[in-house]
């Protein structure tokens, strides 16, 4: 064992404590898949990260650095709240990029890239495969989670590297008021992602003014001015009953929800509210069709652990 760097970071909010938390480990060199994975347990938090030089490979494609993604339960080939929370812990020991304003990080998925936008970094979302799931799949999915089939609007298999079943439900009141089973959930080895919208008491129309502005603004929460989805994430079969505020599955939700038109190219997301928690997620498909996802992190600790 041996003192190595490290940090643990709130992602997705700008005030400490109401995000998504993240252990990372700043220097993994040497360590083996048991040692990382027993810490990651016993640091109990969603995902744990430990940062390695990039592979040949990697570094000839121009990574900043590897990244090895922990869940208490099991290692993830990507995930986004650690890509956003690490390129941060790494930024603030002192590293510099290859490109200014430009992070690449080098994970199970591959290459994925990080880029400056105003005071917040923004990761590009890996791409995505989709399915339908059939009724006989999805009935007892539903009845994990305690939902009827005409509250679904629409469900989707989906696929960035973790694998979610994506539900977008008809209310947000309903999102908040689930209590799922998740022994069952579990047991079906479904992770799921429900989500709604989030209606204006004026005319229960999403709001569209001035997305953009809204959306990359200093800070995202502003009195009387809600997000525009509610998301909730259960992971049971990682060892997560549910999990605050999760980049990957805002990822693929924002993917599929804006190719299928049910949400704009630009919009944010709140998750973590039953918990306690004020999760900010901001999706932005530029130009190119490219889906962009942004957030602010604040760092909680920082010191050495010996591993």
């Amino acid at each position: 064992m041996r003192q190595r760097p490290f940090q643990q970071v709130d992602v997705f909010t700008d005030t400490a404590f109401l995000g998504n938390p993240l252990a990372v480990v700043l220097d993994g060199t040497g360590l083996s898949d048991a040692q990382m994975q027993t810490f990651a347990a016993w640091t109990q938090l969603s995902e744990t990260t430990f940062v390695l030089p990039p592979t040949p490979e990697g570094a000839a494609g121009g990574a900043d650095y590897r990244v090895r993604i922990f869940t208490p339960g099991a290692e993830l080939p990507f995930a986004g709240h650690p890509t956003l929370g690490t390129a941060h812990a790494w930024l603030n020991a002192g590293h510099t990029p290859r490109q200014p304003s430009v992070l690449v990080q080098e994970c199970g998925v591959g290459l994925v890239t990080l880029r400056q936008l105003g005071e917040r970094w923004a990761f590009a979302a890996p791409p995505l495969q989709r399915s339908d799931i059939s009724a006989e799949d999805l009935d007892p999915v539903l009845e994990a989670l305690g939902l009827n089939a005409p509250e679904v609007i629409a469900a989707q298999h989906l696929n960035n590297g973790p694998l979610w079943l994506g539900l977008l439900v008809n209310d947000v009141d309903t999102v908040l008021a689930l209590a799922p089973d998740h022994a069952a959930l579990k047991q079906l080895g479904t992770k799921v992602g429900v989500a709604a919208k989030r209606q204006s008491s004026a005319g229960g129309l999403i709001r569209r003014a001035n997305r953009e502005a809204r959306a990359f603004a200093t800070s995202s929460r502003m009195a009387n001015d809600p997000t525009d989805l509610e998301v909730r994430a259960f992971a049971a079969p990682v060892g997560i009953a549910e999990d605050p505020v999760t980049g990957s599955l805002n990822a693929s939700l924002a993917q599929w929800l804006m190719a299928d038109g049910h949400m704009p190219p630009t919009y944010s997301a709140r998750q973590g509210t039953v918990l306690g928690r004020a999760g900010q997620v901001l999706l932005s498909q530029d130009t190119d069709g490219q889906v962009w996802v942004a957030g602010d992190v604040v760092g909680c600790v920082q010191g050495v652990v010996n591993l």
